[in-house]
């Protein structure tokens, strides 16, 4: 299934919503929100379209940034929290950056939102808690699942699971 998303990328253009979010249970005893032992994942999605997701290992600007120019046309425009990391995404289109402490949706320009990118972040922290706990292990092929099910939500899911070849390869 993983090979079957990377075979049928195509670079995201546009209008692009991009958002981090964190995974992983509350830890026992610990108040607060901190991000000690979560997987991060990095949501790019090309608006009205589909989503490109993957785990990094930081949100420090170089991580991202690298992810995003790969994943991306150059010249599109790019919806961000006013998150730092993002601050240089104007070296690759036009930058437009929401204070989601202020509003989610711009009063003036409605266009200015990043509500696609964050209603897939809950459509996936639902059907995460649905499994009681994934392995970390796992998780990559979890994500990769919600991604699928989301870019093909039109489509009939057993017309594409015979266009996903689960099976061995052979010539």
């Amino acid at each position: 299934m993983v090979e079957f998303l990377d075979e049928d990328f195509k670079k995201l253009k546009g209008e692009i919503e991009i958002d981090e979010a964190y995974f992983g249970g509350q830890r026992k005893g610990n108040r607060g929100r901190g991000a000690a032992g979560k997987v991060i994942v990095l949501g790019i999605l090309e608006r009205n379209n589909r989503i490109y997701t993957t785990i990094v290992p930081d949100v420090k600007p170089e991580t991202l940034l690298k992810k995003i120019q790969e994943k991306t046309e150059k010249g599109s425009v790019f919806y961000t929290d006013k998150f730092r990391s993002y601050h240089d995404l104007k070296l690759f289109g036009r930058h437009i950056k929401i204070n989601k402490q202020k509003y989610l949706v711009h009063p003036k320009n409605h266009r200015t939102h990043i509500n696609g990118v964050e209603s897939f972040w809950a459509f996936a922290k639902e059907r995460f808690m649905k499994y009681h706990g994934i392995k970390k292990n796992n998780f990559y092929l979890y994500l990769k699942e919600l991604e699928l099910r989301f870019n093909f939500r039109k489509v009939d899911i057993f017309k594409l699971l015979f266009r996903v070849n689960f099976g061995p390869k052979i010539n």
